[in-house]
């Protein structure tokens, strides 16, 4: 079975994965603790959409990040590290007027009461993104174009965007869609939560995690979330600790012209309960134990590791397990980037039994240690 297609475009020179959204500079800070009583801040980079091409890259593939940023040294910043990576970052736009965003957090796990985060995003140049000033030439050149539900909440102009490069059209490449509903960005309570179903409906692979599903859409259980979501070809629900469940089959619905794209997203064809057409194959893959360092920027690097065995073909099952084990790359270290795993260290381990899965846990330095499948440490 193949990846994802993109037209006619030949897989030899295309890029494999585009994505588009803000990327911003982000402080990490020295120490636990409040805001108010750290002392000082490390410097690094963070946004959903160049986590996802920056952790694509470094596993090998030909990734490239569509943004924009201020001519100013955190826009210098940002495009001199994601580059760094190996992504292409000849699109990015610079806004002579409006400046690159950042934002400081604190050390904690995002879902805790004690976590905070302080944005300076307002105004900024990725605000700015509209149908008019994005290059949708490179845009559509990939194989896949990865977006995500924050760049939605942005601006309108943003939103419209979204619209635009989701809606079904001649030449579209397979649309990934992480939903990363943010409730801090939006301002409109149920009818921007109703905007993310729009955008997800339209997509032809979808990440949403159980919880955000719940909060957003108050839809509770994977069940649901893909009975809202029946559309696409592809969609992985996130459930934490539990692992993940992904439904993939033929679906129809507002799709783009390229059906082998979504053929190839959903797996192969022979796959679907009962081989009829809008049937669904189930896939169920438990979580990992990770020893966890910092809880940031896993949701972004699963889609990677999935993403990434899409790309190559790979089973469900070790498409899921590929995006556990870079997850676990992240979750292992401080800030939301990292090296993930040698491609055939991470294939020994997604190959690994059941219950040798089961025993696995990953604690820090395991990307670098490339233990063999019996050398797998347990508790």
């Amino acid at each position: 079975m193949s990846g994802p297609a993109a037209g006619t475009a030949d897989a030899a020179t295309t890029t494999d994965v585009v994505c588009l959204g803000e990327s911003m500079v982000t402080f990490l800070p020295s120490q636990p603790g409040r805001l108010a009583d750290v002392p000082s801040f490390g410097r690094g980079i963070g946004g959903a959409e160049s986590n996802v091409a920056c952790a694509l890259a470094a596993a090998g593939h030909r990734a490239a990040w569509v943004g924009r940023v201020g001519a100013d040294g955190f826009g210098d910043h940002l495009v001199e590290t994601i580059a760094s990576y190996g992504v292409d970052t000849s699109a990015v736009r610079r806004d002579p007027v409006r400046p690159t965003g950042i934002y400081f957090r604190t050390a904690t796990d995002r879902g805790t009461d004690t976590h905070e985060v302080a944005y300076y995003r307002a105004g900024s140049a990725a605000s700015a993104m509209s149908p008019s000033n994005v290059p949708y030439e490179e845009l559509f050149a990939g194989r896949v174009l990865h977006l995500s539900g924050i760049t939605a909440a942005l601006s309108a102009d943003c939103l419209a965007l979204l619209r635009d490069l989701t809606a079904a059209r001649p030449g579209r490449p397979l649309v990934s869609f992480d939903v990363n509903h943010r409730p801090h960005l939006w301002r409109g309570g149920d009818a921007d939560a109703s905007v993310l179903l729009e955008l997800a409906r339209r997509a032809d692979l979808v990440f949403v995690g159980e919880d955000e599903a719940e909060e957003a859409w108050g839809i509770v259980g994977a069940e649901a979330i893909r009975a809202a979501l029946p559309e696409p070809a592809v969609v992985v629900v996130k459930r934490g600790s539990a692992g993940a469940t992904v439904f993939s089959g033929l679906r129809p619905g507002p799709r783009s012209s390229n059906a082998g794209g979504a053929e190839d997203a959903a797996g192969p064809r022979s796959a679907n309960a009962g081989g009829a057409e809008g049937a669904d194959t189930v896939t169920l893959v438990p979580a990992l134990r990770v020893d966890v360092v910092a809880a940031v920027g896993a949701g972004d690097a699963f889609a990677a590791g999935f993403l990434s065995a899409t790309l190559r073909g790979l089973p469900v099952r070790e498409r899921v397990r590929h995006g556990h084990l870079m997850a676990a790359a992240v979750l292992t270290v401080p800030g939301d980037l990292t090296d993930p795993p040698a491609r055939d260290h991470a294939d020994r381990l997604a190959a690994l039994d059941d219950d040798a899965w089961g025993r696995l846990r990953l604690g820090p330095g395991w990307t670098a240690a490339d233990p063999a499948p019996e050398e797998v440490r347990t508790p």
